[in-house]
């Protein structure tokens, strides 16, 4: 009876597998976001591939937290778990709500800074995405993981200073033609900074429980 019970209840590499689709999902649904600004697909599909992308990550986030309910053994601690997971979720409902923006004034082109902060959206997508695969055996892997929280770090400055350049630019151009596209192209701006935040809010959270468990 003892082995059909633990036989049913949720394994600890489960939780690693459900980390990885999650961060997979943010990959996804970063490239999607860079492909609408660069207009490499149109913004309706675009939109569509985020939206559905932050869907996919809002499922494993039930499974995730189901699961943390029915294990009576986690791999790390249960709030450090459910707090992972809502940051990874944070990140790509962020880029959701980046692509609405796009979409409900119809924004058709988009500032220099903004693809290039897109552009870094994947670049911290992936990082987040290898640190998470390295996390079933942090231990061994404490110092890339280390070190990969300083890369999103230093994207996350990146972001920063192009959020402030490509809103002086914006300013520049429309203070005397067109404040509406100046306050849509802030709005857009503003999301773009969060979702790199979000990322840093992940990394964050992944340094701490490696210092917890290591």
């Amino acid at each position: 009876m003892l082995g059909l019970f633990r036989a049913i209840m949720p394994k600890e590499d489960r939780f690693f597998d459900l980390f990885a689709q999650h961060a997979a999902t943010l990959v996804a649904g970063s490239k999607a976001l860079s492909d609408l600004m660069s207009g490499a697909d149109s913004i309706e599909a675009a939109t569509a591939r985020v939206n559905q992308h932050e869907e996919e990550a809002d499922e494993v986030t039930r499974q995730v937290m189901q699961a943390v309910r029915r294990s009576f053994i986690t791999p790390f601690d249960r709030s450090d778990i459910q707090d992972l997971t809502t940051s990874l979720d944070d990140a790509i409902d962020q880029m959701r709500k980046t692509a609405k923006v796009v979409s409900l004034f119809e924004v058709t082109t988009f500032e220099p800074q903004m693809k290039a902060m897109a552009q870094i959206i994947v670049q911290a997508a992936d990082l987040t995405a290898e640190a998470v695969s390295l996390l079933p055996k942090m231990r061994n892997n404490a110092q890339r993981l280390s070190d990969l929280a300083v890369k999103i770090t230093q994207i996350e400055e990146q972001a920063d200073q192009m959020y402030d350049i490509g809103r002086k630019e914006l300013f520049l151009a429309h203070r005397d033609k067109d404040p509406m596209a100046f306050i849509v192209g802030i709005d857009i701006y503003s999301h773009l900074e969060k979702v790199v935040d979000r990322f840093e809010d992940v990394a964050n959270r992944i340094s701490g429980i490696v210092v917890e468990q290591v």
